[in-house]
């Protein structure tokens, strides 16, 4: 029977788990203690043959090789083996335990889909979700060794009630070399696809979805199969078995405890009869390697192996109740407590009271105090609607593939107002559709230009915005060459960059 603790862990507290140290079913102690009182009393004999029946050449030549087991023993790599051998092994344990077939939804789709309350039907779904049980017995009967001992025979599977004699000489008619847990399931296919042509499936979506859920049904039993099938590999298990017994073998020598004058160091004078810390590192090597060996098969009769037999019970009882005493035995429908509330509330005992006082988790930023600045609380416009920033004119460092030019003091919001930069080209629309363009001469320059009287007139109909006070700079004169280099192109990236006039800087002095 598997050794079940979790409620004593349910809860972390001092000593939590000291109490699970005592336990003797389905503990370490149990597994381990023959295999440690050997090794222990190797270890004794040898020590006391040194001690008391060598000569002193004879002790020399024992501490020579004591030394030379001790010194060698690192060479065996133990905890790198034994770690991927138990890891591997507890992974495949739990796969194991997941591939076990259980009619859960099986027998829901059943009690759904085949449909009739006369005695036809109710055989039609007793006869389906038997032979789904009975698949699963004849698979677990080939890999458990608690449910072979339970039917030893097919005779004792037609007695439990999981087969009929007239199945039973149809089974046995079937000659095949294989396991025939598989037999079942085509039965039931059959059946289900005689269950739709007498209408007691209503339609082949329903048909559809019982045949899909036996599928997966067979498809754990086929699972379970090669799971007892394919084992780990038999040489890593041989490596791993041969790498403890050597790497503790070797400790029989090298882990003695020699005399004080024979010690390499000769600073140690404690002369100890029991090797208490070997003694450790064999009680924790050596029952790593002997949880590997319990749960190498999960279908035997250790301690921690499967309740297979319980589980059959199980899933016959409820997979009947399922698709029999349940179909279509509704209870009847009412307004639930809560029916006149806008917000349901179940009770509390008093010994839960105090979870309800607890405040409820809102996000990690719900508590979080924010200094409220009125100007930078301020809302403001939509991106195209935004006042344009002056942009100083970029030097010639710049390289052809030049980018919008924002100054140092535009991004920390001081100084000129924001301005949109736009590439020609880049499926961007222009805020302004009077705005001019000019070329970039070869070098990367950007002209800057005045402010035509179209576009005072398109600022004047936008909606007003808040002003930043700011000096206007001087106006830059173009040169000849620039202004020649005005005429429109059509190879070159545009930027646009405007200036304000000297009475547009006036006009915005005189209203701040």
């Amino acid at each position: 029977m598997t050794i079940s603790y979790t409620l004593e862990v349910a809860n972390a507290r001092f000593g939590g788990f000291s109490k699970l140290l005592f336990r003797w079913r389905g503990s370490i102690y149990k597994l381990l203690y023959k295999e440690l009182l050997v090794f222990f009393s190797l270890y004794i004999l040898l020590n006391l043959i040194y001690r008391f029946a060598l000569s002193e050449p004879q002790k020399k030549v024992f501490e020579e090789v004591a030394n030379y087991c001790n010194e060698n023993t690192k060479l065996i790599p133990l905890i790198f083996v034994l770690g991927f051998y138990v890891n591997l092994i507890i992974k495949r344990w739990w796969e194991q335990y997941t591939s076990i077939p259980l009619p859960d939804q099986l027998m829901c789709v059943v009690s759904s889909t085949v449909h009739g309350g006369d005695e036809r039907g109710r055989l039609l779904r007793r006869t389906l979700i038997r032979y789904a049980n009975l698949s699963s017995v004849l698979i677990l009967r080939s890999v458990s060794v608690r449910v072979l001992k339970r039917f030893p025979t097919m005779e004792h599977i037609v007695e439990a009630g999981f087969m009929t004699p007239e199945e039973l000489n149809k089974f046995e008619s079937l000659s095949s070399d294989f396991n025939k847990y598989w037999i079942p399931c085509v039965w039931f296919t059959n059946l289900a696809a005689q269950a739709r042509r007498d209408g007691r499936v209503r339609d082949d979506i329903a048909l559809k979805l019982l045949i899909d859920e036996l599928n997966k049904y067979r498809a754990k039993c086929s699972l379970l199969f090669h799971y007892d099938w394919i084992s780990v590999p038999l040489v890593y298990t041989q490596v791993v078995t041969i790498a403890v017994y050597s790497f503790f073998a070797t400790c029989l020598m090298g882990r003695q405890l020699l005399l004080p004058s024979a010690q390499q160091n000769k600073n140690l004078t404690l002369d100890a009869y029991v090797p208490i810390f070997t003694l450790l590192e064999f009680f924790f090597y050596f029952g790593w390697l002997k949880v590997a060996e319990q749960i190498v098969n999960p279908f035997g009769e250790d301690d921690d192996d499967f309740e297979t037999n319980r589980l059959i019970d199980r899933n016959l009882q409820v997979s009947f109740l399922s698709v029999d005493d349940m179909y279509q035995n509704l209870p009847p429908m009412g307004k639930d407590k809560y029916w006149d509330e806008q917000s349901a509330l179940p009770p509390y005992t008093v010994a839960t009271v105090a979870d309800n006082m607890k405040p409820l988790f809102m996000g990690s930023t719900f508590d979080m105090r924010i200094e409220v600045d009125s100007e930078q609380s301020q809302q403001v416009a939509a991106t195209p609607n935004l006042p344009r920033a002056r942009t100083p004119m970029l030097s010639r460092f710049l390289s052809s593939a030049a980018s919008p030019a924002v100054g140092m003091k535009n991004l920390k919001g001081l100084g000129v107002r924001s301005h949109l930069v736009r590439f020609r080209g880049d499926g961007f629309p222009s805020p302004n559709t009077n705005t001019r363009y000019s070329d970039l001469d070869p070098d990367g320059r950007i002209d800057e230009e005045e402010t035509t009287e179209d576009e005072r007139e398109s600022r004047a109909s936008e909606p007003p915005t808040p002003k930043v006070v700011s000096r206007s700079p001087r106006r830059l004169e173009a040169s000849e060459k620039q202004k020649k280099m005005e005429q429109p192109r059509t190879a070159n990236i545009l930027i646009t960059v405007d200036e304000p006039s000297e009475e547009k800087a006036e006009d915005e002095d005189a209203e701040c």
